[in-house]
């Protein structure tokens, strides 16, 4: 049987993500990483983080082994670069954060954007996501184009950006990063290794990068196969049963899952986003957490 806790309290962990956010990004974890790390086994072989995103839950966790995918190569470019050469990323974010001394803000902006939309490239991302409306980061599913506008919000400075990068180096150096779809990252867990997966939401994620064509039925699929080999598997999964006005009936198989805890996590930026920017008071939103052990 399911055991359900909402809002329980975890057992205590000491783990915790760098202060600052490296790249900002819908659906970020880190102000819950820490709490969402808590619930992990407390000894585990390999993690395996097969839908990584901005990388919350791998910088908290810091994995002495660890192997962390993601399907779009912009974003993986990014961590990889994290990774062997810290100083590229660095000078990746100031180049074209100096470009608003010259242009303002809105121009800079508007530039880096159309150079990543005549090729896409983790160079130009690493601004543009630090810089774009909310961390909203939104591709049409024709061509790949980013379409999300400038923030109101100044993106932080180069060498507040530096001081990130040094953090999160440290955080993932043992850490090994691909272009990989989720299931043949998972299809490497071996019995005692862990996989946390925080796929998209695929009703209020549907604008997203990679989101339009994903499959929660299959991913659930893999989780089993996953577990039948004897690695544990953390599933982050909208926790309201709602995306917007749908009702999310997710369809879980008896069995698959030995809990189910939810975290409430604050307002949807991504409402806010398509609402234009209107405070959302009914839209608080909490993470469910479903384990296989």
């Amino acid at each position: 049987m399911l055991q359900t806790a909402l809002f329980d309290h975890p057992p205590k962990r000491l783990l915790a993500p760098p202060k600052g956010q490296l790249l900002k990004w819908i659906g970020n974890k880190q102000r819950f990483a820490q709490e969402i790390v808590r619930y992990f086994p407390e000894e585990f072989g390999s993690y395996f983080e097969p839908f990584l995103g901005s990388g919350a839950l791998l910088a908290a966790l810091a994995p002495k082994r660890g192997y962390a995918s993601d399907t779009f190569a912009p974003l993986v470019e990014i961590w990889q670069t994290l990774k062997s050469d810290p100083a590229t990323l660095k000078s990746w974010y100031s180049k074209r954060w100096r470009l608003i001394d010259r242009l303002g803000k809105k121009e800079a902006y508007e530039t880096v954007l159309a150079s990543y939309n005549s090729r896409p490239n983790g160079a130009d991302l690493v601004f543009l996501c630090r810089a774009c409306y909310g961390g909203v980061v939104r591709f049409r599913k024709q061509d790949g184009y980013m379409s999300t506008p400038c923030g109101v919000h100044m993106p932080i400075s180069p060498s507040s950006f530096a001081k990130r990068v040094d953090a999160w180096h440290v955080r993932v150096r043992r850490t090994q990063f691909r272009r990989a779809d989720y299931e043949v990252s998972m299809n490497a867990a071996a019995r005692g290794d862990l996989v946390y997966c925080d796929p998209p939401y695929s009703h209020s994620q549907a604008i997203l990068y990679g989101a339009q064509d994903f499959s929660l039925a299959h991913l659930l699929e893999v989780i089993a196969d996953c577990k039948r080999r004897g690695a544990f598997v953390v599933l982050s999964i909208d926790g309201k049963k709602r995306s917007g006005n749908l009702i999310c009936d997710l369809p879980f198989p008896d069995g698959l899952f030995e809990r189910e805890i939810f975290i409430e996590t604050g307002r949807s930026m991504l409402r806010r986003f398509q609402m234009n920017g209107q405070t959302l008071e009914g839209e608080v939103v909490a993470d469910r957490l479903l384990l296989t052990f």
